[in-house]
């Protein structure tokens, strides 16, 4: 067990092997983008599994979306850590309180709201208002801020001098509309996200039994992305760590993007003050993107509360670090000319041999993708919006993993890559890529399907392979298809490619116009300095005046990069 424990910290940098070693008390993970920190924390727990200090079952691994929780349960289970948990905060919270729910209150658990907004209508309705659909998502925003805050409606209008108030209300209307929104939910017996956290911290608090069972159950905690907790989140991590202190925090303040929903970096950097005895661990050692890339965003973030110094760690052997590409920016006269210059640049790194699928476009707003999508079209480039649609909702792909599930039922000795290319090709795809856009579409996605037999363990049968389809398709973690991909800087965090293009970098777009304070600058320029972390061999930046009835300048954080404008 010792042996086969050390074969685990193989190939781990010196801070990152502190960090698996360091298996109790709590450990504070300051980790810069690119610096290995989902392998640092996968590999601590492993070995601690590995080991025999922790019992699998008592893990509980946290973070932010199901997609960053499918990844991590993924590398948990290559590394022999099968039965660790790992969830998101509201999935672990929903899962509690649907458990407890009839022991405690009786009867099932109220009825999850799917959204927000459809309720926020109503109540709109109601007080004889008309709002359009950017304002009503603004007040669904505002009740989420508010409840992930922990503050009443009374508290909140006290607050409300600090706040936005939505396009046609005022002050007053903003709060009965949050009084009529509960009042719905409460007449309908519906909760929302936010509900599920506040019902489960309460009923933890309330009724010691619970929280006896739950820490019974979990012993030991590592939560990711720990700058975005909100206080209703960490709320009910206190309440699931009651006075124990086995937990590892990890984060980058230069990454905190969601305090407009609440999130709050205090939490990491403060981790220390609550708890003097922690170790903490910093990770600065970037593989991901190569020096150039780094020395950009260090000139970003430089000075900058809670930020880490980057070096970089990659070194590229065809291409010393003094000959690689500068990042480079280019100004436009409008929108149109920086898509199109943008579609230009891709088709000719596709041309040289640059996947498809290794591109990225990020930018500001979603509004921005369409010209994007339309300028890569006319350029024959295949192109997928981010979060758009999720993979495993595809139709043909639920057929498809319906059909492989129902082979994996039957005994066949032949090689999976044959069974598997076998139910495709039924459903009509076939080696040689189809003309036309939609069904080019469709079939990118059934050989994404076939492609993810070649990430099987060898001798993996249908069974197995089943199995990992269903797996991924519970956790939303999706293959990767040939495609650029088009994605809002928010939902490109945690993600990676060979060549980012930033786009509409301009005043009044990034930074957005209404980042008019100095606190909302910030969270602008650490938005930036994510877009710019995702890249890890080309990075080109671009934005526009915008056209005849606008005339923007360049973004400052170009300059403040270091890049001549």
């Amino acid at each position: 067990m010792a042996s086969d424990a050390e074969g685990v910290l193989a190939g781990l940098d010196p801070e990152q092997r502190e960090i698996a070693e360091s298996l109790r008390g709590p450990v504070s993970v300051l980790a810069g983008a690119g610096t290995g920190k989902t392998r640092a924390i996968t590999h601590r727990i492993a070995y601690g599994v590995r080991s025999g200090v922790y019992a699998p079952e008592r893990v509980l691994a946290v973070t932010f979306t199901r997609k960053a929780a499918g990844e991590l349960q993924g590398r948990l289970r290559a590394l022999g850590a099968e039965g660790v948990r790992a969830r998101t905060f509201h999935g672990a919270a929903l899962a509690q309180l649907s458990h407890f729910w009839p022991q405690v209150v009786g009867g099932a658990a109220p009825q999850m709201l799917p959204g927000k907004v459809s309720v926020v209508s109503q109540a709109v309705e109601g007080m004889g208002l008309r709002l359009g659909g950017e304002a009503l998502r603004d007040v669904a925003s505002e009740i989420e801020w508010r409840k992930t805050s922990m503050l009443g409606i009374d508290a909140y209008a006290e607050r409300l001098d600090d706040r936005p108030i939505p396009s046609g209300l005022t002050p007053e209307q903003l709060v009965e509309l949050h009084a009529r929104y509960a009042g719905i939910l409460e007449e309908r017996r519906q909760i929302d996200f936010e509900d599920v956290l506040v019902l489960l911290t309460g009923m933890l608090e309330a009724e010691p039994r619970v929280a006896l069972q739950v820490r019974e159950q979990y012993r030991f905690f590592t939560v990711d992305e720990f700058q975005d907790v909100s206080p209703l989140q960490h709320s009910l991590l206190s309440v699931w760590l009651g006075d124990r202190d086995d937990v590892c925090v990890v984060g980058d303040a230069s990454q905190t993007i969601y305090s407009f929903a609440g999130a709050s970096s205090s939490y990491l950097l403060r981790f220390g003050a609550r708890y003097p005895h922690a170790r903490q661990i910093r990770l600065e050692r970037n593989y991901r993107s190569v020096e150039p890339v780094v020395r950009l965003a260090n000139r970003l973030m430089r000075d900058r509360p809670g930020a880490l110094t980057l070096s970089a760690a990659r070194r590229d052997a065809a291409e010393p670090a003094a000959e690689l590409a500068a990042p480079s920016f280019e100004w436009f006269a409008n929108e149109h000319d920086e898509a199109e210059a943008v579609a230009g640049s891709i088709a000719a790194a596709v041309r040289s041999g640059v996947p498809a699928s290794e591109i990225a476009v990020l930018y500001r707003t979603n509004a921005q993708s369409e010209r994007f999508e339309s300028a890569l079209q006319a350029h024959a480039i295949s192109s997928r919006v981010h979060g758009a649609q999720r993979f495993f909702e595809r139709a043909d792909v639920r057929q498809a993993v319906m059909l492989i599930r129902g082979e994996a039922k039957v005994a066949d000795d032949r090689p999976l890559f044959q069974i598997v290319s076998d139910v495709l090709r039924a459903l009509g795809w076939s080696a040689k890529a189809p003309e036309g856009a939609a069904q080019l579409e469709r079939w990118e996605a059934l050989g994404a399907v076939l492609a993810l037999v070649d990430e099987m363990p060898e001798g993996a049968g249908i069974r197995e392979f089943a199995e990992e389809l269903v797996a991924r398709q519970r956790t939303q973690h999706e293959p990767t298809l040939d495609a650029v991909t088009l994605c809002a800087i928010h939902a490109a965090k945690g993600l990676e490619w060979d060549m980012v293009h930033v786009v509409g970098l301009s005043e009044g777009i990034l930074p957005i116009i209404h980042a008019e304070d100095e606190e909302a600058i910030e969270e602008e320029r650490r938005l930036c300095y994510v877009a710019f972390t995702r890249a890890r061999d080309v990075l080109r930046l671009s934005g526009s005046a915008g056209g005849a009835r606008t005339q923007r300048l360049p973004s400052r954080f170009v300059a403040e990069a270091g890049i001549a404008v």
